[in-house]
């Protein structure tokens, strides 16, 4: 994105007053909105206008949003923002774990839709937030044959590059770089959305359980980053 651009981005949804009313606004906000109603041609629309965030609902005619994540996850980095059904957690789940960085359940509220929407191209385009961000930080951190490293926004386990999502670099710098203290679901929630703790998203948790076994943690019994119970996470700093 140029600097002096608008960020441009993608809506697709097939309910078409759903997205109008969406569209005027985020245009009312100042970004550049393109609408595509069918999942059919959302891939190779994406891969034609590479836009700097897609807002992408879940059941769509001709290819269900989850399936257009994953192929897009595979090839680019754009943040992805999911709208799912406010009763179905299963959708948020697996949307998750298909790569996508946030999501909004519908009804959707355009203020929380907006905070979600900036909070990503933050974190899209600057060094994630720190749960003490006055205290200086290395770019690199290093826990034995874990290395993690923010300038590049990269991590390698025994010299191997490892495949993480941009939300999950986020959330494994964030516990890295506060090894020894244990980080509650509200310090985590707060540091990487920028919005309080609703106690009932399950998002940091999908987000933990994958990134474990890519650190070389035991899902079953994890040693580097440890779940405390009632509270939240520990990044243990010698396994």
């Amino acid at each position: 994105m140029d600097a002096n651009q608008s960020p441009h981005i993608l809506i697709v949804e097939d309910d078409a007053r759903l997205a109008t009313l969406t569209r005027e606004y985020l245009e009312g906000n100042g970004f550049q909105i393109s609408i595509e109603g069918d999942g059919a041609r959302a891939v190779e629309r994406i891969d034609r206008e590479n836009p700097d965030l897609i807002i992408l609902d879940v059941m769509l005619p001709g290819e269900d949003g989850l399936s257009i994540c994953r192929k897009v996850k595979m090839e680019k980095d754009i943040p992805i923002l999911m709208l799912t059904a406010r009763t179905d957690d299963m959708d948020q789940v697996v949307g998750l774990e298909m790569g996508a960085d946030d999501y909004v359940a519908k009804p959707v509220r355009p203020r929380v839709l907006l905070a979600r929407v900036r909070a990503l191209l933050r974190r899209s385009e600057v060094q994630p937030v720190t749960a003490d961000s006055n205290e200086p930080q290395s770019s690199r951190l290093e826990f034995g044959d874990l290395v993690i490293d923010s300038a590049m926004r990269e991590a390698w386990l025994k010299g191997e590059s490892i495949d993480l999502t941009s939300a999950e670099f986020d959330l494994l710098w964030l516990l890295a770089s506060s090894a020894g203290r244990v980080l509650t679901r509200e310090e985590i929630f707060t540091a990487l959305r920028g919005i309080e703790y609703d106690g009932q998203d399950r998002s940091i948790d999908v987000r933990v359980s994958r990134i474990r076994p890519k650190v070389g943690d035991d899902p079953m019994h994890p040693r580097r980053i440890k779940t405390v119970r009632s509270k939240g996470y520990l990044f243990v700093k010698e396994v």
